[in-house]
């Protein structure tokens, strides 16, 4: 093991990882000082922050001068299963915190094991990846590496808390970065889709769409595209149809079944009859298809129960109002809107610190923590969004850039790993904020309030700083 030349760690991440700090701590004060000013108890919100920063300035120091690298592949195994056990754990005999059981109590203490289960899950996760013999296309590689990333968001899950589930996703980019097949990805995303457009316009309508969709790929890959666009649009018009029909007199019998039924009866059969075919021919693609075609209408017709029975009212009420089906501004959908107020009146520059209104009148719940965002948005204006933003993005582009100069593939894919987490956790908190997803709860990286969620991504960085700073000595 070399010598460690500190002048190699990277202090533009460090630097950034300060600013963040020190603007989230100003907003903090700001979200949460009272009108008899500046008050040094420990039940102030922005007091406690600074404790926090303390107890992280020390825990980063360990990481970067006294905890050596070769640990952390070692205790990643270890270091996994405790942080599962966690989870399961909290789920039980957590306290329980705006409807989620994810926080143990410690005195007047709270730890959220879900925040440092993205560094046990990083580690293990560049463990097993950056193995000599890792190949995705080996099914037992595969199947290992989806059971690292689904068990945790199973467990947390379990403790309804479906933000910081939401997060793992974000290592679905790291193992495409490592091998693995694009078309998990895009299956993803089209299940999203799918889901929101069978809510928004019917089953049918998701029927139709996903019909012209099979049909015009499966032409593409085949090199026939023309020729399966037209035979696409037919039966896609024809299919349209069908509730016409089944309103003429001599054909109501076809009525005993709903449109859609009758939709997924006929182009799942032909489904069927393609897969069947391409597998006699040897056609891999044309068959991949088509079995895509019948899970995606395994979906549609999931939709329903899944919302109804699956999700929790108070997500079928926030999903519904972020779709546009109800509105409910004085209800479910009231912190949005009065985050959307705050921004709004922010304008070009801001009221200026401590000058927010909707802040300083508590307009909107949670402003210090999962809503941050928004006093900076009222404060600051439009400049103060965008200066945020600029330094997420250095930092996340810094973090790639690093990870795909190291050589040795543990630290590249932790660095991976890291970047993801704090690319998912922006996005969502942020578009949260601004109403383009549910509100789920979690936490804007190093400017929300909260001690777990400093401590975990003041861990999760400075892993990482430790490794390329040690990987650049050589």
């Amino acid at each position: 093991m070399p010598e460690l030349n500190y002048k190699k760690l990277d202090w533009v991440v460090v630097g950034l990882y300060l600013l963040l700090l020190v603007f989230g701590w100003m907003n903090i004060f700001s979200s949460s000082v009272k009108e008899t000013g500046f008050l040094f108890k420990l039940s102030e919100k922005y007091v406690m922050d600074l404790i926090w920063m303390g107890s992280a300035a020390v825990i980063a120091i360990l990481i970067l001068f006294v905890i050596p690298s070769k640990v952390y592949p070692a205790i990643s195994w270890p270091l996994y299963v405790l942080m599962v056990v966690l989870l399961v754990a909290v789920a039980f005999v957590g306290k329980e915190v705006n409807g989620s059981k994810s926080w143990f109590a410690i005195g007047p203490f709270s730890i959220q094991p879900a925040e440092f289960s993205k560094i046990s899950t990083s580690i293990l996760l560049a463990y097993l990846m950056s193995k000599y013999e890792f190949r995705f296309s080996n099914p037992k590689d595969f199947i290992r590496i989806a059971l690292v990333i689904g068990i945790p968001i199973l467990a947390i899950l379990l403790e309804k808390e479906t933000g910081s589930a939401l997060v793992y996703l974000g290592f679905l980019v790291v193992c495409y970065r490592e091998g693995m097949t694009g078309w998990i990805l895009v299956a993803g995303i089209l299940a999203v889709l799918f889901f929101i457009l069978t809510l928004v316009l019917s089953p049918f309508a998701a029927i139709l769409i996903l019909t012209a969709l099979a049909g015009v790929t499966t032409g593409y890959y085949r090199r026939k595209l023309i020729p399966a666009a037209a035979v696409t649009a037919a039966v896609v018009t024809l299919l349209a149809f069908l509730p016409r029909l089944m309103r003429i007199e001599s054909l109501s019998f076809l009525g005993r079944l709903e449109p859609e039924v009758w939709a997924a009866l006929l182009t799942g059969l032909a489904a069927i009859v393609l897969t069947v075919s391409s597998m006699i021919r040897r056609r891999s693609t044309v068959r991949n298809l088509m079995m895509g075609f019948l899970l995606g209408l395994i979906l549609i017709f999931s939709v329903e129960f899944v919302f109804e029975h699956v999700l929790k009212e108070h997500q079928r009420a926030r999903i519904e109002v972020l779709l546009g089906i109800r509105e409910d501004p004085m209800g479910v959908g009231y912190n949005v809107h009065q985050s959307l107020v705050a921004i709004g009146s922010g304008g070009f520059a801001g009221k200026g610190f401590l000058g927010g209104t909707q802040t300083r009148f508590d307009f909107v719940p949670e402003q210090s923590t999962d809503f941050i965002f928004c006093t900076i948005g009222e404060e600051w204006g439009l400049l103060g969004t965008l200066f945020v933003l600029a330094v997420y993005l250095a930092l996340i582009l810094r973090l790639l850039a690093s990870a795909e100069k190291n050589k040795d593939g543990f630290v590249r894919i932790y660095g991976w790993c890291a970047a993801m987490c704090l690319l998912m956790h922006v996005v969502i908190n942020i578009c949260m904020t601004i109403g383009l997803m549910p509100v789920i709860g979690i936490p804007l990286p190093l400017l929300s309030y909260g001690g777990s969620s400093l401590w975990a991504f003041t861990i999760l960085l400075f892993i990482y700083l430790r490794l390329d700073m040690e990987e650049k000595s050589y």
